[in-house]
Formats: structure tokens, C-alpha cells, sequence
């Protein structure tokens, strides 16, 4: 059933709160980008569309900042970083609502959302301080190894819609914990909370000027200009593998240091030996998390014969519980999609895997209601040439395969040019390594479906990317490591 609560008001509705955060200094955008929600298809706010001079100019400004800021010492960013990990956290209903509103996610998901993007900036409020670099003798003797890691320089961070909170904090924080200055492009369908993390960065600490952030329908525009001027020394990009492919090569006219977080088709293996009730509750959240639409989402789920007809069973049973509504309704468990666009994507691979032989078990239409939604869906026996096996389906929709052996279901795993994520359920610790270790995918979840951690480098091989966020790596992105040799003279 899907629920039709209004939604409430937003805290700062008007064009000229959102503009007077963080880009006031910016002048002559090319009129204004609407912003909508998806649950109702009203517009909530607009925000400016920057041209290619206001994007160099934020180049200019954050750069300048960006030099200032790298000179400080890691205790004062830490201690910066640690206020604006407080200010977040006590301004988590006001972050959580505005992520409900422009993106869709449930309530409850948004509050979470919105403890992870904070934790990052915790994470490397600390990570700062815990020192990297070397001393050491040299091998042949008469000198010493002095390494010590640096700022890279002025960063450009460009975001996704999906997690407009955690996407932007994952990549500002350890941006400013290296010293860097920071250009951020958030994506133009979720555009409001990004503007508003800056403001609260600001409010606790963070300089002003040193965040710059830019919004503009022209994305190509925006990359060729930025990407191509000398003073940005740093991308990261999260999206998809096309763009990615598009960014790299402009970056590589300067060389500029990149990491990608790209597309991804996630396989989920269920073998005969896993809990079955485990399984399926930690298959609904890697497939339904975020209305589906996560980049380590299940994909492809692969349950092996003799499990099947009962996982099959158990997950459809969880699947026709969720319910469809407003995401600021603390009832509703599944939002809306974020746009026409992906309502019309979603209705294609599920008719096309039925027309090729699928099994709908439920769900499968579109609401006649206000708003972008699409019905939690598991499809049965996907058939090989169905369109949803090699699409990133990034919705509700549960695409479900078997497999005989452990061999067939490796095959079928890495049977993709991606290589983000993948999951393993079994209760056999032999097989659960085996397989893990089998799978070509970045990050891999044994027995559960929620493998992001701050703690943990996130990141993916093959077309899914390069690089790494979070953990110490995701700090590494953001240095440059400079090497002194010491001559020394013998004591005798």
C-alpha cells in the first residue's frame, strides 16, 4: 500500500537561504537549477546554475584557502574536524529531513545516513593524528630514508544523488584532514544538503572560502574547465563507469591524481548450507537499502538449488511486508526512486526479464499516485539473456538466478566487466573464504548484507574503479609522500 502523508516544509525552503550558503560570494550563474521531491513531484528549492567563470573562480578561491589551510598543523585540523563532527551530529533532524525530502529515503535511513557521513569526519579528525612517513637507515649505508606525506593541493570532489549526506563528507573529510583545499560538485537532482554541510562546517570551524561549491547542469563544461586548470591536483569522481571513463582522460592532461568509485553489479551467493533466515533478511537489506539505489546493491542474486524455492519463499514473504510510502512518514520502509527516468528504467528490465521467461513473485508496477515510485519486486528464474544481468538495476528489484555448484556460481559471479562488491552466505568457513577470495570484486560481505564501514577502504576492481575511501587509504588519496635523503657521516 502506498501512503500519500504531504510532506512538511523544509527548514530553509527559499532560493535565497540555499544560495546564501557557502557560494554568496559567486556572482552571474546562468539562472537557477529547480530541485524537486521525488515522493511528490513538487519543487522545494532552486539553486544556482554556475557557469565555467564561476567554476574557476571557485578554483581561484579555494585554492588560496586551500594553501593557507595546508600550512596549519594536523592538530588544528583535527580539532576543527571534531567540532564539525559535533555540529553535524547536533544538527542531525535538520540533515536527516532535508535527505528524506530531495532524495526520498526513509526517515530512519536518512538519520542513519547521516550518523555514517558524521563518523567519516570523526574517522579522519583522528586519522590525521595517528602520522605516517618514515626513518630508516639505507641499505648501502652512509645515509638515512626520510619520508614524510604532504597535502596533494586544491581537490576537486564530484558526488552522487544517493547519498548526498555520506557521498560528500566521505570525500570532503579526509580532503581537509590532508590540508587541501576543496572544489565540490554535488549532483544537481540532490544539491540542498550538500550546500547546507558546508554552512555547518563553516559554523564549526572549517575557514570559509576553503569549501567551494559548485552546481550547474553543464557537467561537461564544468569538467573540462576545472579539470584542465593547473592548480587542481586531486579528482574524485563517484558515478558511473562511462563518466568516469570520460574524467580520467581529462585528468590525465595534467596528471592529476584520481580515484573512482564507479558502477557496480553486485553478485549475492546463497548456498545450501547458509541460514536460511539470515540470508534473506540480510538480502533484503543489500538489495532494498536506499529504495534500492546504492552502488553495492544485490544485483545478481545466485541461490543455489537445494535453498532455493525457500529462500525464494522467505524473500518475497519480506519483500510484500515493505511499505511504499512518503518517506517522512515513520511508517513508510520504502521511498520513492529518484526520478521519471528511473520509474521508466525499472519498468523495462522487469518487463523484458518476464517477456524472456521470469517469474514475478511480487510487486512489478507503478503506483497511479503522485510522486516516483516503483513497487519492491522479486523476479524468479532470471533468464541469462535478460536485459537485468548485465544493468545496474539501482531500485527495488530483486533479480534472483540458480546455481548447482560452487563452481557454476563463481563463473556467474564474475561473469561482469564490474567488480564493486559482492556477498557470500554460508555457514561453511572453508567455502565462505574460498569464495571470497574467488570473487573479482573490491569488497566482499560474508553472512551480511551491510559491508560499508568508515573503518574499512571502500572500493572496487576492474570497471567499478580505483582507489580507495575510508580507513587509512582513503587519507593516502589526499597525500603526496616526499622522500629526503640524509647523508651521514661514519661516527668512527
Amino acid at each position: 500500500m502506498l501512503s500519500t502523508q504531504e510532506s512538511t516544509p523544509l527548514i530553509d525552503p527559499s532560493l535565497e537561504a540555499i544560495r546564501s550558503i557557502a557560494m554568496g560570494r559567486l556572482d552571474g550563474e546562468d539562472g537557477t537549477i529547480p530541485v524537486e521531491d521525488p515522493a511528490t513531484q513538487q519543487i522545494i528549492a532552486t539553486v544556482p546554475n554556475h557557469t565555467t567563470v564561476n567554476a574557476l573562480e571557485a578554483v581561484t578561491l579555494a585554492d588560496s584557502a586551500g594553501r593557507e589551510w595546508g600550512k596549519t598543523t594536523p592538530r588544528h585540523r583535527s580539532d576543527i574536524l571534531h567540532a564539525a563532527y559535533a555540529h553535524l551530529i547536533d544538527s542531525k533532524d535538520r540533515l536527516a529531513a532535508l535527505i528524506s525530502r530531495e532524495m526520498g529515503k526513509p526517515l530512519a535511513e536518512a538519520h542513519g545516513e547521516v550518523q555514517y557521513a558524521s563518523d567519516y569526519v570523526r574517522w579522519f579528525a583522528e586519522e590525521i593524528l595517528r602520522g605516517s612517513g618514515g626513518y630508516r637507515e639505507s641499505p648501502s649505508g652512509g645515509s638515512t630514508i626520510i619520508t614524510t606525506q604532504g597535502p596533494v593541493g586544491l581537490s576537486v570532489l564530484i558526488t552522487p544523488w544517493n547519498f548526498p549526506l555520506a557521498m560528500a563528507t566521505r570525500k570532503i573529510a579526509p580532503a581537509l584532514a590532508a590540508g587541501c583545499g576543496v572544489v565540490i560538485k554535488p549532483a544537481t537532482l540532490t544539491p540542498l544538503t550538500t550546500y547546507l554541510v558546508v554552512q555547518l562546517l563553516e559554523e564549526a570551524g572549517v575557514p570559509q572560502g576553503l569549501v567551494q561549491v559548485v552546481t550547474t547542469r553543464n557537467s561537461s563544461a564544468f569538467s573540462e574547465a576545472v579539470l584542465t586548470d593547473p592548480r587542481v591536483r586531486k579528482l574524485s569522481f563517484t558515478g558511473s563507469t562511462p563518466v568516469g571513463s570520460t574524467l580520467m582522460e581529462l585528468a590525465a592532461k595534467n596528471i592529476i591524481k584520481s580515484s573512482m568509485e564507479l558502477g557496480g553489479n553486485a553478485p549475492l551467493l546463497v548456498f545450501d548450507d547458509a541460514d536460511l533466515e539470515r540470508a534473506a533478511e540480510q538480502a533484503m537489506l543489500a538489495k532494498m537499502r536506499n529504495n534500492g539505489q546504492t552502488c553495492v546493491a544485490a544485483n545478481r542474486i545466485l541461490v543455489q538449488n537445494g535453498i532455493a524455492d525457500a529462500f525464494v519463499e522467505a524473500l518475497t514473504e519480506k519483500t510484500r511486508a515493505l511499505r511504499l510510502g512518503n518517506p517522512l512518514d515513520e511508517a513508510t520502509t520504502l521511498g520513492p526512486v529518484i526520478d521519471h527516468r528511473a520509474v521508466e528504467r525499472l519498468s523495462q528490465l522487469v518487463n523484458d526479464a518476464i517477456a524472456k521467461g521470469a517469474t514475478l513473485r511480487t510487486g512489478g508496477s507503478v503506483p497511479d499516485a503522485p510522486g516516483y515510485f516503483f513497487e519492491a519486486t522479486v523476479l524468479d528464474d532470471i533468464p541469462i539473456n535478460a536485459d537485468i544481468t548485465s544493468t545496474e538495476i539501482f531500485g527495488p528489484v530483486a533479480a534472483i538466478s540458480r546455481f548447482s555448484t560452487e563452481e557454476e556460481a563463481i563463473r556467474l559471479a564474475n561473469d561482469t566487466p564490474f567488480g564493486l562488491a559482492g556477498y557470500v552466505f554460508t555457514e561453511n568457513a572453508d567455502r565462505a573464504f574460498n569464495v571470497a577470495e574467488s570473487l573479482e570484486t573490491g569488497m566482499v560481505g560474508i553472512n551480511q548484507g551491510m559491508i560499508s564501514n568508515v573503518a574499512a577502504p571502500f572500493g572496487g576492481v576492474k570497471q567499478s574503479g580505483l582507489g580507495r575511501e575510508g580507513s587509512s587509504e582513503g587519507l593516502e588519496e589526499y597525500q603526496e609522500t616526499k622522500y629526503f635523503n640524509l647523508a651521514r657521516r661514519s661516527s668512527s
